[in-house]
């Protein structure tokens, strides 16, 4: 008795040899990337000031100097506080870290995000407003702080107002 094959492959051929590409794929990747993020510690202290320029002091340790670099997209009239888009693009090189900070809000430093190297230093959020200010964006750039700033209108309140 002669055994005949199928000139094409099978579907569980398919899914075997992707499977297997993909586990060795696994073995040549480096995890410290992702011990480095579990050992960032949560800027706790700057998320519980009240005031823009002491969550600033608290989350970097120095101050900003305004730049046309920075790429600070706001609304200038925000319907509803509770969701005001808002995003920031730069052309700085070594970018580390992109943060927003909203002065009157209970607490200043609404987001802040770590930026990877050799990453697009590009963030988008929604955040939450208490009323009308001025929304800055922080970018940490080869160990300096350049700002941009916007004042946005909010008709509506969304920190409870």
């Amino acid at each position: 008795m002669t055994t005949h094959t199928s000139p094409h492959p099978t579907r569980r051929l398919i899914l075997q040899g992707a499977v297997s590409v993909a586990l060795i794929g696994l073995g040549d990747l480096a995890f410290a990337p992702v011990r480095a993020a579990a050992n960032d510690k949560y800027p706790e202290e700057a998320f519980k000031q009240k005031s823009e320029a002491d969550a600033i002091k608290a989350l970097y340790g120095k101050t900003a100097e305004p730049s046309d670099k920075v790429k600070l997209d706001a609304p200038e009239i925000a319907e509803n506080g509770g969701v005001v888009p808002i995003s920031v693009t730069t052309t700085l090189d070594k970018v580390t870290s992109i943060s927003f900070f909203v002065a009157e809000n209970p607490n200043a430093l609404a987001a802040s995000y770590k930026i990877p190297d050799g990453t697009i230093p590009s963030v988008a959020n929604r955040l939450k407003m208490a009323k009308t200010t001025n929304v800055v964006a922080i970018v940490e750039a080869d160990g300096k702080l350049f700002s941009a700033t916007k004042e946005v209108k909010v008709t509506v309140g969304g920190c409870g107002g």
